[in-house]
């Protein structure tokens, strides 16, 4: 008995830590999201948040906003999918490519969003060098038109995200049996028939697993490219949850409201990383 409680002994104090700082904060936020805080005090009101969030337009369209960066999933896939097969191929400096593919990847996203600020806003780089160009009629606003402005966002994460699927598509890659390719190569395939019947394929829980990850980056991982390019803005056109959650919690002091904004996206969250988790087991057991 003794030696079966040993290893729970040792995780003890950890245990007891992640439950301080993880599992303590998460069960306030279910009580709060329940709750009317004022300075007066906390009147409980059930589920009178979650009723008031749905009927809050601004929280429909950061819902809405967070699913129409969910676009960009698809193009990051197939973007990924591309660039890893030509690397796979080895074509010259394959090494520096992959290199100059994943550095975004790696790179802040404070830091990226200041520098794509400065070359997206209306005298920016981007407009200037379509100005010497002589493309006057594709400048736009990019960050401060409702119409531009979360599409531009949408591209810069798709810059700094997609390289991770390079990445991840060009390990799974290397590791598949060569002999498949020089079989179909004998055979006469054709590089499209080479790419629809063996490369998709053995790269399907790969790809499933990257599009998992993106699909919960889109709807909890963006706050940081919003909050340092737009700000929510022009009139709520970048507003996500995260950034709803943000302002209505320590701008508009409603912590209630949004105890139940963050409740909501913490359950589409748990329920994509379970899926994510069921995903890396089948890979692991594939590899």
């Amino acid at each position: 008995m003794r030696g079966k409680l040993k290893p729970y002994v040792y995780l003890a104090p950890s245990m007891l830590v992640i439950a301080l700082v993880f599992f303590f904060p998460v069960v306030q936020i279910f009580r709060y999201s329940s709750l009317r805080m004022g300075s007066r005090g906390n009147v409980f009101i059930g589920f009178g948040n979650y009723v008031s969030l749905f009927q809050d337009e601004v929280f429909r369209k950061a819902v809405t906003n967070n699913f129409i960066l969910l676009i960009s999933v698809p193009v990051m896939v197939v973007l990924a999918l591309l660039f890893s097969v030509l690397l796979f191929e080895r074509l010259k400096g394959w090494r520096v490519y992959r290199t100059i593919f994943y550095m975004p990847y790696l790179l802040a996203i404070p830091v990226v969003g200041i520098v794509f600020s400065y070359i997206f806003q209306l005298n920016g780089i981007l407009n200037q060098i379509l100005e010497v160009l002589h493309l006057d009629f594709m400048k736009a606003d990019w960050l401060g038109s409702p119409r531009y402005a979360l599409w531009t966002v949408m591209f810069v994460v798709i810059w700094k995200e997609f390289g991770f699927g390079v990445v991840l598509f060009l390990a799974r890659l290397m590791s598949v049996d060569e002999q498949m390719y020089e079989a179909a190569e004998l055979e006469g395939a054709s590089w499209g028939q080479v790419l629809i019947r063996i490369t998709i394929p053995q790269l399907a829980l790969v790809i499933e697993f990257f599009v998992i990850i993106m699909i919960i980056t889109m709807l909890s991982w963006v706050f940081n490219y919003v909050y340092v390019m737009t700000s929510g803005g022009p009139g709520g056109s970048t507003m996500v949850s995260e950034l709803y959650i943000y302002l209505t919690a320590f701008r508009y002091n409603q912590m209630g409201k949004a105890s139940a904004a963050a409740i909501i996206l913490l359950f589409i969250t748990v329920i994509l990383i379970i899926i994510r988790g069921r995903v890396s087991s089948r890979l692991e057991v594939e590899t």
